[in-house]
């Protein structure tokens, strides 16, 4: 089958916030929607622009119909819930909820719809075009900054050919009484981050580390995803490119906001191409 179209998806959106308990995060939606709809890993990581899939801007707009239909609201932290009209609905008409939406203030309608458009189009697939092309030991150096600025210490680039991907490690102290040793892995990608990848990468830090970590331009295919978080196996904590810049902008690395009427984010290129 091909990716729904944005309406096809209202109800197995509906059925995924239910069977999540009624709240969840954008990555467990399009994870359990994708479970739901039977999807295919070529399907789910199909382009539709930039670094964003298909797959994940029709959800987009899903999720921004159900929220404007009065059954989803969502927090400043990303978090999806239902609200207490839709916790008692499991199924809708996609035409009455078009029409309802379509019928509200028109103007609001266009305003949330150019937001939603310039969220795959705006700051975010700027920076990651920025970042795909950065030289990879300055890559492996913004991974290392990030870390630093997250509460990371003792953060090294030790990158080598033939150490199974391992280009770097820190350790990261819990409650200022646990350490974990972590090691991590930079990949500048424009596709998808294969099970393979994580499984290769695993294997090189058995006995290493505490944890692991895998940053990237790209995206995790399903499989990658699962592998990740395998039973039994070492725990690896996957970053794909839309973390990677919401990361970015929260420490304010290379990025200047400027708060007018709306919030505005300048990308600094020169640091970037000072890296």
């Amino acid at each position: 089958m091909t990716v729904p179209t944005y309406d096809e998806m209202f109800n197995p959106l509906l059925n995924a916030m239910h069977e999540l308990g009624g709240s969840a995060s954008n990555a467990e939606l399009e994870e359990k929607v994708a479970e739901i709809l039977s999807l295919s890993d070529e399907e789910v990581n199909e382009i539709h622009r930039g670094n964003r899939t298909k797959f994940s801007y029709r959800l987009a707009w899903s999720r921004n119909y159900l929220k404007r239909y009065g059954l989803l609201e969502n927090s400043s932290r990303g978090i999806w819930t239902l609200t207490q009209k839709g916790s008692t609905i499991t199924r809708v008409d996609k035409n009455e909820v078009n029409k309802s939406v379509k019928a509200l203030d028109r103007e609001r309608v266009e305003e949330a719809e150019n937001m939603l458009v310039d969220e795959s189009i705006g700051w975010e697939e700027e920076l990651l075009e920025i970042l795909k092309v950065v030289e990879p030991s300055a890559f492996e150096r913004l991974c290392q900054r990030l870390l630093r600025e997250s509460g990371f210490t003792h953060v090294e680039v030790t990158g080598r050919s033939g150490d199974g991907g391992i280009d770097g490690k820190g350790v990261v102290k819990i409650g200022g009484l646990l350490s974990f040793h972590v090691i991590f892995q930079s990949k500048r990608y424009n596709g998808s981050v294969s099970p393979s990848v994580v499984r290769d990468f695993r294997g090189a830090m058995v006995g290493r580390a505490d944890k692991g970590i895998i940053i990237t331009t790209g995206t995790f295919t399903r499989d990658a995803r699962a592998e990740a978080q395998r039973d039994g196996a070492i725990p690896i904590d996957l970053i794909d490119g839309e973390d990677l810049v919401k990361k970015l902008k929260e420490l304010s690395l290379g990025i200047k906001i400027e708060i007018e009427t709306t919030e505005k984010v300048n990308i600094d290129k020169e640091w970037y191409n000072s890296l």
